[in-house]
């Protein structure tokens, strides 16, 4: 698919973005949109997984069918059966007459089901039935009805550790999975999160009959780096709050941070309260920001270091001289710091160096610090491996923040 291609899908469809990430998602969705292939769609709640299966739906031979989408989390676990594959009359009580399941319904067209991780167990049974052999059969009945239904799931879970944990079939797993397709979260996507908000920015402008709100470049750089945990869902919210309450139309950072809820703005630099001037105040408070960000990470790297160099007994003779060091990361508790390690050699008094001359420093020394930085990969291999790749729970263990830890996997070649 070329570029052109996919632009007309964008534009067809009212997709925003031009995120590398979200582009491969799209150039699979179209083609396997043309087959019957079995589709899983992965990614977090409110990225638009809804969005692709229309997608598929539309660029498929089946686009003249009936579509319909389904969050099967939200139907209770003893009537999804029969909504899904319909019952017969007096099956269970209230059911006063016969009814047709969705499957039945959609016959030659396309049936969307969201959170198919929270599908019960009896239900997949069922499920795998009619994506093997198109077969299913009425609550209550002994028929064996045929069906040609074209099936995309989603799920914002990780499917393969629900198998893990029995609470999902794994030849379902399987049998869904021919065709993955990753769909990113809005904070892996750049510049893309500007785009959204201006066009959020516009249709809210249009609904209220208000003059569209913008941000300065400030806030620009500020709602580039929160994570949006609601994905974009969560950012219309918030502009259209923006688009009502607010009288003046450019937003600065302090109004910005109103509308991010409390608990979760903990991504965003701490902001620079500007006194008179313009230029000069705003790139001030840029290079604030900066410093902020390099002065947490400095921190979470202390932090780390004196894990490691706590179980080394000469880096812990080293570490007792230099205790300041570690003093804005709360080891500034002599009963915190571990015991010196005390060298003893005849009528030889123990060396000291001073750490801010590298040049008084001797080779071993030397060798010493750099063999730190292999235990820093090694711990964190191994925090890696214990919390299978999932970087959030890594870097929690590990004592570090998120954004360290990335670039230290990226530093250290670790990226798989």
């Amino acid at each position: 698919m070329d570029h052109t291609d996919l632009v007309a899908i964008k534009q067809r469809f009212g997709i925003i973005g031009n995120s590398p990430l979200l582009n491969n998602a799209l150039r699979i969705a179209a083609q396997v949109a043309v087959t019957d292939m079995t589709v899983l769609i992965n990614g977090e709640s409110g990225v638009g997984k809804e969005s692709f299966s229309k997608i598929i739906h539309q660029l498929s031979h089946r686009k003249h069918g009936q579509f319909i989408a389904i969050n099967t989390g939200a139907i209770p676990e003893g009537t999804i059966d029969s909504e899904l594959f319909g019952h017969e009359k007096g099956s269970f009580t209230g059911a006063h007459e016969a009814r047709k399941g969705y499957f039945e319904v959609t016959n030659g067209g396309t049936i969307f089901l969201d959170e198919i991780g929270e599908m019960p167990l009896g239900t997949q049974a069922r499920l795998l039935r009619v994506l093997e052999n198109g077969e299913f059969i009425r609550v209550g009945s002994s028929k064996v009805q045929k069906t040609d239904v074209r099936v995309v799931t989603a799920t914002n879970v990780d499917l393969m550790e629900s198998v893990r944990k029995g609470k999902f079939r794994e030849d379902l797993y399987y049998r869904l999975n021919t065709v993955p397709i990753f769909v990113p979260p809005l904070r892996d996507r750049g510049e893309d999160i500007l785009l959204l908000f201006r066009k959020f920015a516009v249709d809210f402008s249009e609904k209220y009959k208000v003059k569209p709100v913008t941000l300065d470049p400030l806030s620009q750089q500020l709602i580039l780096k929160y994570r949006f945990p609601g994905n974009i869902r969560q950012l219309k919210n918030i502009v259209e709050q923006i688009s009502v309450l607010e009288v003046d139309r450019e937003i600065i950072p302090e109004v910005l941070q109103k509308y991010i809820p409390k608990g979760e703005s903990n991504s965003l630099p701490e902001l620079y309260r500007p006194g008179s001037d313009g230029n000069s105040i705003q790139e001030r408070e840029i290079l604030y920001n900066v410093l902020f960000d390099m002065k947490k990470d400095m921190n979470d790297l202390k932090s780390l270091v004196h894990k490691i160099i706590s179980k080394d007994d000469e880096a812990a003779r080293v570490l007792s001289e230099h205790e300041g060091l570690f003093k804005e990361v709360g080891f500034d508790e002599p009963s915190q710091a571990p015991a010196p390690f005390v060298v003893e050699k005849q009528n030889e008094p123990t060396p000291t160096y001073d750490l801010s001359k590298i040049e008084d420093i001797p080779h071993e020394a030397e060798n010493e610090s750099l063999s730190l930085e292999e235990k820093e990969k090694e711990l964190i291999i191994k925090a890696l491996k214990k919390n299978n790749n999932k970087r959030k729970y890594a870097a929690k263990d590990l004592g570090i923040s998120e954004r360290t830890l990335y670039r230290k996997i990226k530093h250290y070649d670790l990226e798989s």
